[in-house]
């Protein structure tokens, strides 16, 4: 039984009403640490400390010092109100349960063009009525169908709007939107066979590609016909690869989970018209109780992923809540395909769970031991968050700096930042001031997060320049630097109050993961730095071409992205952006850069 310490939050759990609701948990320093919702609060609250809690339940429950509740006035409400404190407070044991990874979709446009291209959205909101087709198991995958279409069809392939028909046109893979007045006949017709194929009628594309196939061989060109037998062979490959049958060819989702060791591994599997095209894993610690992380975890993943027409679920879950938020979307089968679909799914989680918990419990283990190991080195009271910054410049010129988090020793992604310095200056000082004041600014006027330690890429110097303007907006953040050898490998961390070396053995748990942050922010700046740069570079030249103005040249840093890729480019590909005139001059222009 795990003890209430505080004699006013043993009473104040005795309170609790018996009412649906959402709690939240709260630590010493009264920051939310875990956000749950109930159906029965005085049930679901106390759950937690009248009895004997394991991994990361019990982890969490010793850092809770206080809570809060809202009473609902329905379970539902209660879900839709957990949802939103989730998204306002992030927590820390909550951020387990948020999926990152973005899918590839095929997305066809009709106006004001016919045209295809593969899209990635993390939030895919109904009003912008798209027509999205997937998702892709990987970004190839639909990148090729894609080009595999564009070849087959004259839709338009070219950016921006050029003036002039291009390359595609005279090949006839473009009806020259751009000049010409369009076949709406032909578009139309063109348009329901695309549709048709992505949304399952394989036949059509096929028939296209034998069709093809065909009329080169006739006229002896061999080496297309080859080319496209091979498209044909991977088509057959990719659509027909994990067919199943249904008498339903609604596309849905079919989601099983296994249980094991205080960890849920999840499955998704994706079907689209009666193929299996993909799936999605997750593994994760339950927090809550099972039925609860799994409601959470289904309603962050389909906050970024399109929601399909059908999602299949394993019966155990209670799907009269979760149809609510899902608009009747959910089924929970008892028998038959479908059934044996939640089976398979079910299957496939407990192959990953097997396969992986192991490494995980190990990994977290060695990353949860090195960050409670830097929190007491530095004497610490709490470790959550840690904010690493790095500067980069090239002999003053295009100056950045970066910043990464690591949350509870695992990198946090959605909260890494670039910045691009006002000056142009070898002034790692300045720099570091200038970062350090619009982060910690901008922190103060909108209240987010915090870190508990920030870390400097440098010595003294850069301690100093962060504390300066630490100091100047009233904030007490410990701050360390973290000083390379002469081989450019982590070397020192140096305390930023005593501004002494700490020791730290370079074996040891807490060296790799100094190691390891600071070389995730330097890869993360130099990164950045050489997008800057490249885009400089093509500035530079742009600047010395007349026709070019600022619409012109961003159109070219985004089609292009580097001088290189300028200089390879034939003139058809410039003049889908640029006027005949100033392609041509362009061109020549570049040609004459390889000559000096």
């Amino acid at each position: 039984m795990i003890e209430v310490g505080d004699m006013m939050l043993e009473e104040k759990l005795k309170q609790v009403p018996n009412l649906p609701g959402s709690y939240q948990m709260k630590n010493a320093d009264g920051i939310i640490i875990y956000v749950g919702k109930a159906k029965n609060l005085h049930k679901r609250v106390n759950s937690y400390f009248n009895r004997t809690q394991i991994g990361k339940t019990a982890k969490m429950v010793s850092e809770i010092a206080d809570f809060s509740y809202i009473v609902t006035a329905s379970e539902l409400e209660a879900f839709l109100l957990e949802i939103n404190l989730i998204k306002q407070y992030d927590p820390k044991y909550n951020i387990l349960l948020k999926d990152d990874k973005s899918y590839p979709y095929i997305e066809y446009i009709s106006k004001p063009y016919p045209k295809l291209k593969v899209a990635r959205y993390l939030n895919i909101r109904k009003k912008d009525k798209k027509k999205l087709f997937g998702p892709y198991p990987n970004a190839y995958a639909a990148r090729k169908i894609v080009n595999l279409l564009n070849r087959l069809y004259p839709l338009k392939k070219c950016d921006g709007n050029p003036h002039k028909v291009c390359l595609y046109y005279h090949i006839g893979e473009c009806l020259g939107y751009c000049e010409k007045k369009e076949d709406s006949e032909e578009i139309k017709k063109m348009e329901n066979d695309i549709l048709s194929f992505l949304n399952g009628n394989d036949k059509i594309l096929k028939d296209k590609l034998i069709s093809k196939m065909n009329s080169y061989s006739e006229s002896l060109n061999f080496e297309l016909a080859g080319e496209l037998k091979k498209d044909l062979d991977y088509i057959n490959v990719v659509l027909d690869k994990q067919k199943i049958t249904l008498r339903d060819l609604t596309n849905k989702d079919v989601v099983g989970y296994f249980f094991n060791n205080g960890y849920i591994s999840v499955q998704i599997l994706f079907l689209r018209n009666g193929k299996i095209v993909g799936g999605h894993t997750d593994i994760f610690p339950v927090i809550s109780d099972l039925v609860n992380d799994l409601e959470s975890y289904l309603t962050s993943f389909y906050g970024r992923h399109e929601i399909p027409k059908e999602i299949v679920l394993p019966k155990e879950i209670n799907t009269e809540v979760l149809n609510s938020y899902f608009e009747n979307k959910l089924v929970s089968p008892v028998k038959g395909q479908k059934n044996n679909l939640v089976k398979m799914a079910n299957e496939n989680a407990k192959i990953n769970l097997d396969n992986e918990l192991e490494l995980i419990l190990r990994k977290e283990n060695i990353t949860e031991q090195a960050n409670e190991e830097l929190r007491k080195l530095l004497n610490l009271n709490i470790l959550d968050r840690i904010d690493l910054f790095d500067n980069s410049n090239l002999f003053g010129d295009w100056s950045v700096s970066c910043m990464v988090v690591f949350k509870n020793g695992s990198p946090s992604k959605n909260d890494y930042r670039k910045y691009k310095i006002s000056f142009d200056k070898n002034d790692d000082y300045n720099m570091m001031r200038e970062v350090i004041y619009r982060r910690y600014q901008r922190a103060l006027v909108e209240k987010s997060e915090m870190p508990n330690l920030i870390i400097v890429d440098g010595g003294i110097g850069q301690i100093n320049a962060c504390k300066e303007i630490l100091d100047s907006l009233n904030l007490n953040i410990k701050v360390c630097g973290l000083k390379k050898n002469d081989k450019h490998r982590t070397n020192d961390l140096v305390d930023g109050d005593t501004l002494e070396v700490i020791p730290i053995l370079k074996d040891s748990n807490v060296f790799h993961y100094l190691t390891k942050m600071q070389d995730e922010v330097h890869r993360y700046t130099i990164n950045y730095h050489r997008t800057i740069r490249s885009k400089g570079a093509i500035s530079s030249v742009l600047d010395d071409i007349t026709g070019i103005g600022a619409k012109r040249k961003k159109e070219l840093i985004k089609h292009f992205g580097s001088v290189k890729k300028m200089e390879q480019a034939s003139l058809e590909e410039l003049e889908t952006i640029l006027p005949t005139d100033v392609a041509k001059a362009l061109k020549s222009y570049l040609e004459s850069r390889k000559e000096m």
